[in-house]
């Protein structure tokens, strides 16, 4: 049996056969529709770890691959409805290739590209022996051999292309010669139909060596037409769940938030795990170490840790992506970094406002993990665990308590410089209620009423008999101002299904820095 040529379907059908399967067999009509097309044929798709790269290539191969009948398999699934369906079924020679494996086979750079070119060969030598070779040490002259012999183009299937980008971060000799290698055998061939390469990182930028200009890319910042295929959309599970008999708060509260081109995703893999097990956990951030993320966060750039900071306390940070050079080292800024974790799937990206979050509850957990384990984060970790006790204070209405918390947060987190920016203070607030998320949905600038409450925690599907709380900020005016221009202004009309409503005005003073509160329960 052939190793890299026309691969079987049995890898998709164990798939298939999974406890929890989900149907992305549409994504076929897409690279359908991209077959021999000059501008549309080379595929880039950048997933972080665990989004199903890797599912959706084993069901490429079983589609097109000329060594197996799927026949069986695809006739039951959603592309058996397209009209190109049974054009293109098992009719190609399939190249399927994981560099990741073969990477792992050879010593360097060099010997896993010879170690590609010799099974390559072997196959061809199986499956065609009569061809005639003008050049056996060059790849791309072979495939245009078999080509010219069989009259069949191939379809690429590249498994972790950018793996010695990040096994050799530093190494640019092996990068520049693999990227030599990949430019001679995919660039301008006619014996490619199609070329789907995934990955975790874009297509690497620099100099030269961006030769690979030949990729459109769909990446976590952009994929259309195929952000559906990037992960589980919320209606595929909305359906799991009710199969499964789960609750779908429950699993929007730990695992949804990422957001591509409109489209509402979750991690195949936390999903299918909790969904398995019956039991929600951090599943994801399992395949990575806790010591990656904080790798990162502690980069020694001007603005990362307050970026980061803010992204903790639930923020959204606007970031420029376009310097981003698509690896792991060459990191100047502090956008850099926040790019290359919207990459690896540590925050979220929206490409209307080119603002970068946290997406969910796991995600989240790990920041809080890496930072506690990192001195760097130690008076920010004290305060998160503050707010488990500050919630309480409030719905107890202990108002001094919750002044004097919030002005230690203030005072200790916010350098001299800031203190005085009311967005300083609506970031301490929202840093201060951190573990609220447990038992709150918090909305900013909340449209109700006439005008914008600045902050309202909404109890959510574990506090369903909790009071909604709506705080108020202001500068340099007392906390009854705050609680008088809620009323006024009526912003407690966006929860008319509550019996009542906490409100919170809070204030500060910018010359003598004294924070003052005043919470009051209103009656609806």
């Amino acid at each position: 049996m052939s190793y890299y040529l026309n691969p079987d379907n049995e890898a998709y059908k164990s798939i298939i056969k999974s406890k929890v399967f989900v149907d992305k067999s549409e994504l076929i009509a897409f690279t359908n529709s991209c077959l021999r097309l000059y501008d549309s044929k080379n595929i880039c798709v950048s997933r972080p770890r665990r989004f199903g790269k890797t599912v959706n290539l084993n069901m490429l191969a079983a589609y097109y691959s000329m060594g197996c009948d799927s026949k069986e398999i695809f006739d039951n699934l959603k592309i058996s409805t397209d009209q190109s369906y049974k054009e293109h079924l098992n009719k190609y020679n399939v190249i399927k290739i994981n560099m990741q494996e073969a990477l792992s086979r050879s010593n360097n750079i060099h010997g896993m590209l010879e170690y590609i070119k010799k099974i390559v060969l072997w196959d061809f030598d199986e499956i065609y022996p009569d061809v005639r070779y003008f050049d056996r040490n060059i790849l791309a002259f072979c495939f245009e051999d078999v080509y010219r012999y069989s009259k069949k183009t191939f379809i690429f299937l590249i498994d972790e292309w950018d793996c010695i980008f990040r096994e050799y971060r530093n190494d640019k000799e092996s990068q520049n010669k693999y990227l030599d290698f990949l430019r001679d055998l995919l660039k301008d061939k006619d014996y490619i139909a199609l070329v789907y390469m995934t990955g975790i990182l874009p297509i690497k930028k620099y100099g030269t060596h961006s030769a690979l200009n030949m990729f459109t890319e769909y990446s976590m910042m952009e994929s259309i037409p195929i952000s559906w295929s990037a992960g589980f959309t919320e209606e595929e599970v909305q359906t799991l769940c009710k199969q499964y008999g789960e609750n779908i708060d429950t699993m929007r509260y730990w695992y949804n938030g990422y957001i591509l081109d409109d489209v509402k995703l979750y991690c195949p893999r936390s999903v299918s795990t909790a969904l398995s097990k019956h039991h929600y956990a951090d599943y994801w951030t399992q395949t990575e170490t806790y010591e990656a993320l904080e790798n990162y966060i502690t980069i020694n750039l001007y603005g990362l840790n307050d970026a980061v900071k803010r992204l903790v306390a639930g923020e959204k940070i606007e970031i420029d992506p376009l310097g981003f050079t698509n690896d792991m080292v060459t990191l100047t800024n502090r956008d850099d970094v926040l790019t290359l974790l919207v990459h690896l799937g540590y925050l979220g990206y929206i490409f209307q406002t080119k603002e970068v979050y946290i997406p969910n509850k796991e995600v989240r957990d790990v920041y809080v993990t890496s930072m506690n384990k990192s001195g760097q984060w130690k008076e920010t970790v004290k305060f998160i665990k503050m707010s488990k006790e500050l919630t309480k204070l409030t719905e107890s209405k202990n108002s001094e308590k919750v002044a004097e918390v919030i002005e230690q947060v203030h005072r200790t987190e916010i350098a001299p410089i800031h203190y005085n920016n009311e967005q300083s203070l609506r970031y301490v607030v929202l840093l201060s209620y951190f573990y609220s998320r447990e038992r709150y949905n918090i909305i900013q600038e909340m449209p109700s009423g006439d005008g914008y409450a600045d902050i309202m925690l909404v109890p959510n599907f574990q506090n369903p008999d909790g009071i909604p709380i709506i705080i108020e900020l202001k500068c340099n005016e007392s906390p009854e101002t705050a609680i008088n221009q809620i009323k006024n202004k009526h912003y407690y009309d966006a929860l008319k299904d509550y019996n009542s409503v906490l409100l919170v005005g809070i204030s500060y003073d910018k010359k003598t820095k004294k924070h003052e509160c005043v919470i009051e329960e209103y009656v609806m």
